[in-house]
């Protein structure tokens, strides 16, 4: 008999199917997933249900944890402890909660006394952790920045996380595939930020909705992991599931003398490379979505709305959104030209800033770093900048950095050199922009408030973000600094020299500090691979069983409504998922004077009880990955949303919360839904029978679900509990898994027995070059 051919398979592909624990008749897929990162925000929740279960960590040898988005970016020379170190109370409250979390379950975890701290999605592939071929998660929609490495990754809710530090597994579906192909070679003063904004530009914020995109083209090859892991970030912000590159030399030479990574020169080594050579996609695979791009076309490019989408070159004018193809983006054009104080017309170059802020898992790296001081070495701030501030990804980039001269030459131009973390990203922590206050930044989200309410901003590269603090507007860096290539090619060329890998200051100066570093729970002695103290526990804690949901449903014609604008990120420094039902919409609900808006529909009567949120426009709940929002909008009482589209990971996160969304592609129907809504009147919706009626029983239309969610809903089953029935399933994968790809295993990994059986943190070494060449004396962990 012949043998059939194999259908040709895309990166995406080939790592998935190496990961499926379990598939279900309808595509529902039990994913194993090899490593998980967790930071202060969205775990709380999740080791509290754990807790409350009975249950622990499944791998906490596969687990990694540290504080990053509350934490302050001063000087930690007198750190102590968090408690006295952190003065907002809820921001204090959520990072000493993480410490006796990580405590409690045995995870390894950067704490600030460690200089391996740093941004969640910077350390990962600094320490090696992130590997070719495997599956990652964390709760934080940035996580995509580590498909850079050929690694499925994605953000993921709190629901999720709980999920996966429980079974180790997680309960998804397949992606379409997306390729956007970037073919040429990049003008001089183009970086890899350029690269994706103009790309998100041409495909807009829900351009890849349901897809995981990869990145391939002749530039992508050129690039550096550093300059792929800023545009695999931003492939949340096309709305994709997550990005990803084929790995190649440029990966294995970034992963050669990283901690975590297999030891190079050894057989484990040689065995690693040879997988991960494999992991390219099939000629001949097939793309649900291809987008072809002239790397011509790309110039450096700056965002002027309060979308990633809404972007034009240096060279451009802000648009007329009366020129916008449609009514509803007329109307959104407008607001945005309101909220960032702009008029049609303008040349960007025009523009006055306030503030710049170089970090973020964007763009915090030694490559942006180096970039960034390039141009304003032997420059001076405008006078007009109030501030203008370089953040460092982790304390390995900072000591990398200092040892490079780059911290003087960022203090002699007037910018402050501050310590590891999100920083301004998105303002949960004391630095942000005051109302209306302008800045030109590096990270990765422009929306309304984000960096701070009221504050405005503008998202660009590291280079441009330089070049406009030095003019003290937006500017067009390639007339400031001549460029050979692309700045982030020139920065990666660039050798330093080795820096001294250390724990802060405080430490060094304080017992006592040694010891709280030193202080982390001890290995398990029993199996390699599973928490030999985790208690089974039968069946499942149960979700309210969603079946017929009747009650008022309020309307609301907006577009792209994303989680910032469901609820403000000052609300997220909560470690309880309830209460937080008056913060839904707040921004909208509540004027600047803190009275409530009397405009806004769920501040007026009837829709001040609604029940069920109808929503015109499309893309509803894009943005972060946070399940703050489902949370807000059932604290509210609002089980149901009904709309055209949904951002990827706010759909899947209702559904962990008991909340059913339902997707309306008929404009008509979705018409006579909203008029419904807009009359005040009760809609019923039917989940057993799939139908949504009006008031008095009359049906307005179907609606489609997948039926195993669907099931889940209506039987009020939990996504732990089920997968908890497939225990021989995933112990079967993880054996197979061990014998296949035995580098991916966490067994003792960052961990040696210390003093008294106690694990010590050892601080990882600072690579003579980043290039990742091999260290000289690598640590025996």
């Amino acid at each position: 008999m012949p043998v059939a051919e194999s259908v040709p398979q895309t990166l995406y592909d080939k790592v998935l199917a190496a990961h499926v624990v379990d598939e279900k008749l309808d595509g529902t897929v039990l994913l194993y997933i090899d490593r998980h990162l967790v930071h202060e925000v969205t775990s709380p929740q999740a080791f509290e249900g754990l807790k409350n279960a009975g249950r622990s960590v499944r791998r906490p040898d596969c687990t990694l944890a540290t504080t990053d988005h509350n934490i302050p970016t001063k000087s930690r020379k007198g750190l102590k402890d968090l408690a006295s170190f952190i003065e907002q109370d809820d921001s204090r409250l959520q990072c000493i909660t993480l410490e006796e979390n990580v405590k409690d379950f045995g995870i390894t975890y950067f704490g600030l006394g460690d200089k391996r701290q740093g941004i969640v999605h910077v350390i990962g592939p600094e320490q090696g952790f992130t590997l070719p071929g495997t599956t990652l998660v964390c709760g934080d929609s940035h996580t995509s920045t580590h498909g850079a490495f050929g690694c499925f990754a994605m953000g993921i809710g709190t629901s999720e996380v709980e999920h996966v530090l429980a079974t180790q597994c997680l309960i998804t579906k397949r992606s379409k595939n997306m390729r956007i192909q970037v073919e040429g070679e990049l003008a001089p003063g183009v970086s890899s930020k350029d690269v994706v904004l103009h790309a998100i530009g041409l495909v807009g914020t829900a351009g890849g909705t349901g897809c995981v995109i990869e990145f391939c083209g002749s530039v992508i090859r050129s690039l550096s992991m550093e300059a792929r892991m800023s545009i695999c970030n931003m492939s949340i912000e096309a709305g994709a599931r997550a990005g990803m590159v084929a790995p190649d030399d440029i990966t294995f030479e970034y992963l050669k003398g990283k901690p975590l990574a297999p030891r190079f020169g050894t057989p484990e080594w040689d065995r690693a490379v040879k997988y991960w050579r494999s992991l390219q996609s099939d000629p001949g695979a097939k793309y649900d979505i291809d987008v072809q791009i002239d790397a011509k076309d790309i110039i450096p490019t700056v965002t002027w709305g309060t979308s990633p989408e809404d972007v034009v070159p240096i060279t451009g004018v802000v648009p007329d959104p009366e020129t916008f193809k449609n009514e509803s983006k007329k109307v959104a054009g407008r607001r945005m030209l309101e909220y960032m104080g702009l008029e049609a017309g303008t040349h960007m170059e025009d523009i006055v800033v306030d503030k710049v802020f170089i970090g973020s898992c964007t763009n915090s790296r030694i490559e942006d770093l180096r970039a960034a001081a390039a141009v304003v070495k032997g420059k001076k701030t405008a006078d007009n900048i109030k501030r203008a501030m370089i953040v460092p990804g982790s304390g390995i980039i900072k000591d990398q950095a200092e040892a490079e001269g780059l911290d003087k030459i960022f203090l002699d131009a007037g910018f402050e050199w501050r310590e590891a973390g999100c920083s301004m990203c998105l303002g949960m922590n004391p630095d942000i922009l005051s109302p209306k206050e302008r800045c030109a930044s590096t990270s990765n989200r422009n929306f309304e408030g984000r960096q701070g309410a009221q504050g405005r901003t503008h998202l660009m590269s590291p280079v441009m973000a330089a070049a406009a603090a030095i003019v003290g507007k937006l500017a067009d860096v390639r007339k400031l600094t001549q460029y050979k290539g692309s700045p982030h090619i020139e920065a990666y060329k660039i050798s330093s020299t080795s820096g001294k890998a250390h724990v802060d200051e405080s430490v060094e100066e304080d017992d006592s500090a040694k010891e709280r570093i030193t202080d982390q729970p001890e290995d398990s002695e029993a199996s390699p691979h599973v928490n030999s103290i985790a208690q089974e526990v039968a069946g499942s804690q149960g979700l309210p069983k969603f079946i017929v949901h009747r009650g008022i449903a309020a309307p609301m014609d907006r577009a792209n409504v994303d989680t910032d604008a469901i609820i403000p990120k000052q609300f997220l420094k909560t470690i309880k998922r309830t209460g937080l039902g008056s913060a839904l919409f707040f921004d909208s609900r509540t004027k600047e004077d803190g009275t409530p808006n009397p405009d806004f529909v769920l501040n007026q009567e009837p829709w001040t009880k609604a029940k069920i949120l109808v929503v015109t426009g499309p893309n509803f709940g894009c943005g972060s990955s946070r399940e703050h929002a489902p949370w807000a909008l059932n604290d509210f009482g609002i089980r149901c949303v009904i709309a055209p589209s949904y951002a990827d990971i706010f759909f899947n996160n209702t559904f962990k919360n008991g909340m059913l969304p339902i997707a309306i592609q008929d404009q008509a129907a979705l018409d006579r839904i909203a008029a419904e809504a807009r009359a005040g009147k009760e809609i019923e919706v039917d989940l057993p029978n799939q139908a949504i009626r009006d008031a008095n029983g009359s049906e307005i239309c179907r609606f489609d679900v997948e039926e195993f969610r669907k099931h889940c809903l209506i039987n009020g089953l939990d996504d732990i509990g089920l997968t908890l029935q497939l225990e021989d399933k995933i112990v079967d994968y993880e054996k197979k898994a061990s014998t296949r790809t035995p580098w991916v295993d966490g067994t003792g990994y960052l961990r040696r027995k210390g003093k008294g059986g106690r694990l010590a943190a050892k601080p990882a070494p600072v690579p003579t070059s980043n290039r990742g060449q091999e260290l000289k004396d690598p640590i025996d962990w």
